[in-house]
């Protein structure tokens, strides 16, 4: 709690510095509660608005949000420190975490022999064999080739072409439920989230619509596969929010398309609509190896400008051993085919907990991906009640921010008969909270 940590400072910005070292040493920790602007400012003998700018500084920076009457509270995932994921409980099946089956994941193979290089790679800073793979991947999903470049992950991508494209204040359309790393990302950069609604087709259109209408500047969605609804792009969806975003050809639309090859649903990307200002990023972590960090990016010229402008600025280039290593995968008859077997297996498993959680009248959502989204009304009972039987699941709240409760369930590693199993337990987790939560 706030009440462990004395607040210090007599300016905005030495108060957020002194905010920010708790929020790294452990002294706040997430969901700590920050203590009222009125009160800080009488403890520290400063205007109330000398605290409002510096928990406004912290909330640009990621560190703090603001939950209406529940006051500032200390960011789930900060943007300081160095902090890892909740260690999963001995004795607990991990269905929380998001990854892919290991089983379908083939070896990495780099080049045995590394020739040393003069000079840098600037000059040259994409491979030509894994560049015409990525042409390939994009055009037979009918995504726009013309222009392609590469980045360290698709979260990496996503970072650079926000942070080149808008300033801090600006406003991003974000799903919600969303991906829980791009909304801590988000805040980080000095950004503004505004929240649009997502269905079984991905991003609600109207409410797209409304976003833009209060000014964002950019929208980052994913096409399928969406974290952590599942929700995927129809033809029909697609074209309704292709129409919505032709009245605002000024904001660049981003799409996440970070599991293309095993979201067991076809490709209706938005990239293909005709947009101005569009971006296309996929990454292999969830179908060649988690450890293999590269993304390809296909994009309008304006886009590309920018973002290997910023690239070239920093890390200058993806590693080429990394590019190899990649390529050699992405051109091996046999490790596609162990995709396409994932790619099955993961419908599969998907279907078969969402079959078995209907037969038990418990309603899910998981339309392509490697999750399972389950509405509930109590997070917590839910998630306590499933790992007391053996299972652990993400409360929903990490990937919230106006959207109702829910528990996502990681399906990539569950097999059909497991799923009957867990489905049980989950009904009567259900019973049990919803007897406790009526009282």
């Amino acid at each position: 709690m706030a009440a462990q940590y004395a607040i210090s400072g007599t300016t905005a910005r030495g108060i957020s510095a002194s905010v920010e070292r708790a929020v790294a040493d452990g002294g706040l920790v997430p969901g700590a509660a920050l203590p009222p602007v009125r009160r800080l400012a009488d403890e520290l003998g400063v205007s109330p608005g000398t605290v409002a700018t510096a928990y406004k500084e912290l909330r640009q920076r990621g560190i703090v949000v603001t939950k209406g009457r529940g006051g500032t509270v200390v960011a789930q995932t900060p943007a300081v420190g160095s902090r890892r994921p909740p260690r999963v409980p001995e004795g607990v099946r991990d269905l929380a975490g998001g990854h892919p089956d290991p089983a379908f994941l083939p070896e990495l193979t780099p080049p045995s022999v590394v020739p040393a290089v003069p000079g840098s790679h600037r000059a040259s800073p994409r491979l030509a064999s894994l560049e015409g793979l990525a042409r390939e991947w994009f055009a037979r999903d009918g995504v726009p080739a013309e222009r392609v470049t590469f980045a360290h992950g698709a979260l990496d991508c996503v970072g650079r072409l926000l942070s080149t494209e808008l300033r801090p204040g600006d406003s991003v359309a974000v799903e919600d439920p969303g991906f829980h790393h791009l909304l801590d990302l988000v805040p980080a950069l000095g950004l503004r989230m505004v929240p649009v609604a997502v269905d079984d087709r991905g991003m609600v259109p109207e409410a797209l619509r409304t976003a833009l209408r209060a000014g964002v500047r950019a929208v980052v969605c994913s096409p399928r596969g969406q974290n952590p609804v599942g929700g995927c792009f129809s033809r029909e969806r697609r074209d309704a929010l292709a129409e919505v975003l032709g009245g605002f050809p000024e904001v660049l639309v981003v799409e996440d398309d970070h599991n293309a090859d095993v979201s067991g649903a076809p490709s209706y990307a938005l990239a293909a609509a005709g947009l101005p200002r569009w971006a296309h990023v996929r990454t292999v972590s969830k179908h060649l190896s988690v450890d293999l960090r590269w993304a390809a990016l296909a994009c309008d010229g304006t886009t590309l400008a920018r973002h290997d402008g910023r690239l070239l600025m920093t890390s200058g280039w993806i590693s080429h051993v990394l590019q190899e290593t990649a390529a050699r995968l992405m051109a091996d008859g046999s490790v596609r085919r162990l995709v396409g077997r994932a790619e099955e297996a993961y419908a599969e498993r998907r279907r078969a907990l969402i079959g078995e959680l209907a037969r038990h009248g418990v309603a899910a959502h998981g339309a392509s991906g490697l999750n399972v989204w389950v509405p509930v009304r109590d997070e917590a009972a839910v998630v306590s009640g499933l790992r007391s039987r053996g299972w652990w699941v993400a409360a929903g709240a990490r990937f919230r921010i106006a959207a109702p409760t829910g528990v996502r369930v990681t399906t990539a590693e569950l097999p059909p008969a497991d799923a009957v199993r867990l489905a049980s337990d989950f009904a009567a987790v259900l019973g049990e909270s919803e007897a406790v939560y009526g009282g």
